[in-house]
């Protein structure tokens, strides 16, 4: 058996593979990247930032997708500030997804339209002070 031949190969590989992984670690400065910022809502009418959740996928027997009945309610409550966040969301599903989405499609409708009208009423308050 020739134990020293393939002993000598073994450590040739070892020191090939080690070299360059030890050569690069030396020279190596991670670049800074910042933490981006929390997602503000955006200016205009950008009411898909509220309905980033929604599958864009159609459903079988449903007018469009989740997430364009979403957009649809945002605008409808952002045009009529009468009309109340359940009645603007009332075309989405009010079934529970079997794929761990927290509340159903129903829910996170009415929670986008209520934030949309928060924001919305604390731009107002700062134009007026300011």
């Amino acid at each position: 058996m020739n134990l020293h031949p393939k002993l000598a190969l073994g450590l040739a590989v070892l020191a090939l593979g080690l070299v360059p992984a030890l050569a690069g670690a030396t020279s190596y400065q991670p670049e800074y990247h910042p933490e981006p910022p929390h997602p503000t809502a955006p200016k205009g009418h950008a009411y898909g930032f509220y309905c980033q959740g929604f599958s864009k996928k159609h459903v079988k027997g449903q007018q469009g997708t989740p997430f364009s009945q979403c957009v649809h309610a945002m605008r409808v409550a952002d045009h009529n500030d009468q009309i109340s966040a359940r009645k603007a969301c009332h075309a989405l599903s009010k079934k529970h997804t079997a794929h761990g989405d927290k509340g159903t499609a129903f829910s996170r409708c009415i929670k986008g339209v209520n934030q949309l009208r928060r924001e919305e009423a604390a731009t107002v308050a700062t134009t007026v002070v300011a």
